[in-house]
């Protein structure tokens, strides 16, 4: 998977949150997008999922060489960030059958085997919306980064879990998401530790 970012600009009435951003992103890198609350991390990663347009500029997707269209790229990424909802009047069990229709699980993962991963086993008949916001985050990442996609995109991925469950996240990524393009937006150090490559939104944001 490779994206090219051609003079990326995004506003918001007059308020520029970034211009003229060309950056290529591709394996085997992993990439940190940084920048204070606020900054616009979260809008670019939007853009670079789909779900949002730029302003400006151009982006392209490709797999193996081949254009993917934009409107086809939802197929390959995988998102997850706190500010996602997820269907809370689901069971965990039911949240995640309903999410292996869209985006099926890699190396065939079962729905037990993922209850596993995530460490949620005994609350597999548990309402979403009785959740603690930790076990929330853990199934959105457990969610993103297990399915079979090409694109992992994560925004503020560790912001409401505790040290163990960090832990936790970084043994899900590296076991889960090696031949993948990963891009991570945070100021948070421990999110961003293992990226080797770092964008600082500021930079974007002069006239």
């Amino acid at each position: 998977m490779e994206i090219i970012l051609n003079n990326i600009t995004k506003r918001y009435l007059y308020d520029w949150i970034f211009r003229n951003v060309n950056q290529h992103f591709s394996i085997p890198s992993r990439y940190a997008v940084l920048g204070a609350n606020g900054s616009g991390k979260s809008t670019l990663l939007k853009i670079l999922a789909g779900h949002l347009s730029p302003t400006k500029g151009t982006i392209d997707y490709k797999i193996n060489g081949q254009i993917i269209d934009k409107d086809d790229i939802y197929q390959h990424l995988s998102f997850a960030s706190p500010y996602i909802d997820l269907i809370e009047e689901f069971t965990l069990t039911e949240a995640i059958n309903f999410h292996k229709q869209f985006k099926p699980f890699i190396n065939n993962l079962s729905t037990a085997d993922f209850l596993e991963i995530i460490e949620l086993k005994k609350a597999k008949d548990k309402a979403v919306r009785f959740f603690s916001s930790g076990m929330k985050q853990r199934l959105k990442l457990g969610l993103a980064i297990c399915s079979d996609t090409s694109l992992l995109l994560l925004d503020e991925p560790t912001a409401t879990l505790d040290e163990k469950s960090v832990d936790w996240f970084h043994q899900l990524l590296e076991k889960y998401a090696a031949n993948r393009l990963i891009i991570i937006a945070s100021n948070e150090e421990r999110d961003v530790v293992t990226c080797q490559e770092r964008i600082n939104i500021l930079d974007y944001k002069k006239k």
